[in-house]
């Protein structure tokens, strides 16, 4: 309940900043909507009362994410590794080089 709480006040506030984030120029401004507000702050408003993605239950879960996260990075990198070796297209290039460079030689 205490989150739900600190989410709302977030809300607020970011709402009442993001209202005088843009400064107006001097002559013909137009009036701003109420509406608008109304509609972005109830668009909003669900957000608030989300638990965010970033709030982890334990340090053991975070941990875990961090595990599972560095794995698939190692994985990811690994595999585009072995591919910049094992490439096929470039053996043969340098294949093809080497008997060009042999054929000029002769």
């Amino acid at each position: 309940m205490a989150r739900r709480g600190a989410s709302v006040l977030i809300a607020l506030a970011f709402g009442l900043f993001a209202s005088q984030a843009f400064v107006s120029p001097a002559k013909g401004a137009p009036e701003v909507d109420a509406r608008v507000l109304g509609a972005t702050f109830a668009g909003l408003a669900p957000l608030a009362l989300e638990q965010p993605a970033n709030a982890y239950d334990s340090v053991v879960a975070m941990l875990q994410s961090w595990l599972v996260g560095g794995i698939a990075l190692v994985l990811i990198y690994g595999a585009a590794f072995v591919a910049a070796l094992a490439n096929p297209l470039t053996k043969r290039r340098t294949e093809v080089k080497a008997e060009v460079d042999a054929m000029k030689r002769a």
